[in-house]
């Protein structure tokens, strides 16, 4: 598990560079600046909760069942909040027809995220 949840952090990280860099130098002057915030909003909570999971990976040699649920929140929150982001900034570039179905998961993945949140804070009240 806790190999499990390094990788996805180290994964997470990365790819939060990368998207970081391409915002900062490729997209800039490809779409407006509201658009580029919402990019930059989704690059800084993919950041929050890569260090999120990192710090989860210290209670993973409990093999908590709390900690499980707050790596599949944080996880997924991460893909639907960021992602659904990602799409949404772009969707001026992109032309993608379904990007009007994107913006309800937004909130679905901001739900996850703070529900990892939760799920960290019972999992260190329990820890011993």
């Amino acid at each position: 598990m806790n190999k499990r949840i390094i990788l996805t952090a180290s994964f997470f990280g990365a790819v939060a560079v990368l998207l970081g860099a391409f915002g900062a130098h490729g997209l800039k002057a490809l779409i407006d600046g509201p658009s580029l915030e919402i990019w930059q909003k989704g690059v800084d909570y993919q950041f929050y909760h890569t260090f999120a999971l990192l710090y989860l990976s210290t209670f993973a040699r409990y093999r908590n069942k709390l900690i499980n649920i707050a790596y599949f929140c944080f996880t997924f929150g991460i893909i639907l909040f960021s992602g659904s982001l990602y799409l949404l900034a772009t969707r001026s570039i992109s032309h993608l027809g379904f990007t009007e179905f994107i913006g309800p998961l937004t909130p679905i993945g901001g739900l996850l995220l703070v529900l990892g949140w939760i799920m960290l804070f019972f999992a260190a009240f329990k820890d011993k």
